[in-house]
């Protein structure tokens, strides 16, 4: 069972899926873009096979806690362009996370391995 019930922008979590016109699973939500200083939805982007892509807010059609549906058809989702702006760097939690010897001297002495969000296509 699902809850189709429409909930705000600010409150859609991550892993999200994010649906095309067709119904068809275009990717999940990777995080959403506002201006908050004037409470803006900007629009959101989302992690799919080819890697990150942005989908304009005037292309979301509604976001509930369990889908996100857009406007855009199939082939318009896989002509989708890259988000622009800064790049954004995170840091590989599951890096290290086994029982080995290696990954436990890993999690001793070294430090994160940062991750450039486009250099993971």
């Amino acid at each position: 069972m699902t809850d189709d019930t429409a909930i705000s922008y600010q409150a859609a979590t991550c892993g999200t899926p994010v649906l095309s016109s067709a119904g068809t699973q275009i990717g999940t939500l990777e995080h959403v873009l506002e201006v908050p200083e004037v409470d803006v939805f900007d629009g959101i982007v989302i992690a799919t096979k080819a890697g990150l892509r942005f989908i304009d807010a005037d292309d979301v059609q509604r976001i509930t806690r369990s889908r996100i549906w857009c406007s855009i058809d199939d082939a318009q989702a896989a002509q989708l362009p890259p988000p622009a702006g800064a790049p954004v760097y995170r840091v590989d939690a599951l890096q290290d996370s086994g029982h080995s010897l290696h990954d436990v001297v890993g999690r001793l002495f070294r430090r994160p391995h940062w991750i450039r969000e486009d250099d993971q296509a």
